[in-house]
């Protein structure tokens, strides 16, 4: 599985449509036959700053994800909304699964 996190700080006047500037991009990689999730989430102490966390079934899948063309109308898209270039983490985990459980939290009665 390939597992990426990208933070972006978006310019102020773009944060409150973030999401929608990006649906479209969202929605065609998540239809991606290799892509495992794509989720956003919102900073609490900054609302300027997103982080998606994205996962692909393997190379193959992350490479096509890159080449297609939502991808690259995705990137000039955002780059009209962006305050600074964005900070990658891009890793290869062995294990397909990914996701395991928490050991030191369950849910309580």
């Amino acid at each position: 599985m390939i597992f990426i996190a990208v933070r972006f700080t978006v310019r102020p006047e773009h944060s409150d449509d973030w999401l929608s500037l990006v649906g479209p991009f969202t929605e065609a990689t998540r239809a991606e036959p290799g892509n495992l999730f794509f989720d956003w989430s919102r900073g609490v102490e900054n609302p300027d700053k997103f982080t998606l966390l994205e996962a692909f079934a393997d190379d193959a899948a992350a490479v096509a994800h890159v080449q297609s063309d939502h991808f690259t109308a995705g990137l000039a898209t955002m780059a009209t909304a962006i305050a600074e270039t964005p900070e990658i983490i891009n890793v290869t985990i062995p294990d397909q699964s990914g996701w395991g459980p928490m050991a030191e939290l369950a849910p309580q009665a």
